[in-house]
């Protein structure tokens, strides 16, 4: 009977911890995620980072850890982590791009930045990119965002309510009358 007991216990704690465990982005490269797009049509969703960045690593620990920002993001996203300054090669849109300056000595500090955030006008870290079910940029979000404000960018590019969105008008609109979902972290 005793044996039960702890039994029992031990897996009610098993249980309750796994789903305490924040779930994660499944991150892949652009090269898998422009693969993966070619068997099942998603957009993709880019977080284009440094090593160096202070407001990137809050954005992985405050926002990309939320367990809504990483489900929601999962089910409608390929979600590609890019260094902006990295030397990883990536071929988009039959060009290969790569980062001839790479120097291994700066990993962790400024280095050269990547031809791929130079063909994608990247201009501030951490900048978020959306492309479309083709691989098309639909639009580049930059700065840090909490888990409630990175939702509504989700939304409206997963739903193609952008598409509605001519003026700054209607896109005020749809600000204004967003009701959030996602529990703040």
């Amino acid at each position: 009977m005793m044996i039960k007991k702890v039994t029992l216990g031990i897996l009610a704690v098993f249980a309750f911890s796994m789903t305490v465990i924040a779930q994660e982005i499944n991150w892949v490269t652009m090269d898998e995620a422009l693969e993966l797009q070619k068997k099942e049509p998603k957009k993709i969703f880019m977080d284009v980072y440094t090593n160096w960045c202070g407001p990137c690593k809050m954005l992985d620990k405050n926002t990309f850890q939320n367990a809504d920002v990483a489900a929601y993001v999962n089910e409608h996203y390929y979600a590609v982590k890019f260094n902006a300054e990295g030397n990883e090669e990536i071929t988009y849109k039959d060009n290969t791009f790569g980062n001839p300056n790479y120097d291994e000595t700066k990993v962790n500090r400024r280095n050269s930045v990547h031809d791929f955030s130079r063909y994608l006008q990247v201009r501030a870290y951490p900048t978020m990119i959306f492309f479309d079910e083709e691989g098309g940029v639909i639009s580049p979000i930059q700065g840090y965002l909490k888990p409630q404000q990175l939702e509504l960018y989700l939304k409206v590019f997963h739903t193609d309510k952008y598409k509605e969105m001519t003026t700054q008008e209607h896109f005020n609109e749809y600000y204004e009358s967003f009701e959030p979902t996602f529990k703040e972290s």
